[in-house]
């Protein structure tokens, strides 16, 4: 027992050498520890209680989620801006001997962390406003995909190849968005097609709209129609344009269906699907000299 007691007293002792001196303060290695205890509790009940209050307290009020989410993720950051400061003065640590410090820490921190500054503002700004939300698919820039979830500092999108793409939120906020949920899951895709000039233009419409009427990726209403769109170079250029609320994530699919489809349809019924052609004419140079001539020049 008296070993035990040794050695703890020991230990003791060496966690109170002092380590360093901040202001009239000092540092040792127990504060270190005792700091950092305190600080990975205050962080894990602040986060078990933003989820509580999210999904708990106000789950059966009329708020929205984003609202919610955005509410409780401030009055977190609150409460650990106001918890740093007690367990600071807790642990024994002078905060007017530091305040000089942080001042100058806080200026150059600021200079460094502007982006993630405009991040955390352009999150506040989503969760708010709610230009887009968990489940929208949207487009930004080149990114195309379904919103898996919205933080702070950035949002997760999820493409159709299951990749995980992590986009800052600023550039929500500063760049155009393609929302293509925004108000529901409806929209419309339109499909050029194209045949010979001498196809009928009617029975080219008919047999178009057979085809997205059989498709059940294709809503019924509102209907699936046809535009006679130019006279091109080569073709008549037809759009079939179609509802649909199911392939919203996948327009790439439901394309290559309707395509088949309709290629397929065009070979039962004879329809000539055109390729570009030209005709070009080849003239012959004119003759510059005679052979006679031609021998005398060399």
């Amino acid at each position: 027992m008296n070993g035990m007691k040794n050695i703890i007293n020991e230990i003791i002792d060496y966690l109170k050498i002092p380590i360093f001196t901040v202001g009239g303060s000092t540092i040792t290695l127990w504060t270190i520890v005792y700091l950092s205890l305190l600080l990975a509790a205050l962080f894990f009940l602040t986060s078990k209680l933003n989820k509580i209050v999210v999904y708990k307290l106000l789950a059966k009020s009329k708020i929205e989620l984003g609202v919610r989410v955005a509410v409780a993720t401030i009055a977190r950051y609150f409460i650990l801006t106001v918890g740093f400061i007690i367990i600071l003065q807790t642990v024994g640590i002078n905060l007017s001997s530091i305040t000089i410090l942080l001042g100058a820490l806080g200026v150059g921190i600021g200079f460094g962390l502007q982006n993630i500054t405009n991040n955390f503002v352009s999150g506040l700004i989503i969760l708010f406003e709610r230009p887009i939300k968990v489940g929208d698919r949207i487009e930004v820039g080149d990114i195309n995909g379904d919103v898996v979830n919205i933080s702070m500092r950035a949002t997760t999108i999820v493409t159709n190849d299951n990749i995980s793409i992590i986009v800052p939120n600023s550039d929500f906020i500063s760049s155009t968005v393609i929302n293509w949920s925004h108000t529901d899951r409806k929209v419309r895709f339109n499909y050029p097609v194209g045949v010979s000039y001498k196809e009928n233009p009617e029975n080219v419409r008919k047999i178009l709209l057979a085809v997205a009427e059989s498709n059940p990726g294709v809503m019924p209403m509102p209907k699936p129609d046809v535009l006679f769109s130019k006279y091109d170079d080569s073709a008549l250029i037809f759009t079939l344009r179609v509802w649909t609320s199911d392939y919203i994530n996948k327009p790439g699919v439901l394309k290559s269906q309707l395509y088949y489809e309709i290629f397929k349809r065009f070979k039962e019924l004879g329809v000539e699907i055109p390729f570009p052609q030209r005709d070009i004419h080849i003239k012959e140079m004119p003759k510059l000299y005679s052979t006679d001539e031609r021998q005398e020049n060399i």
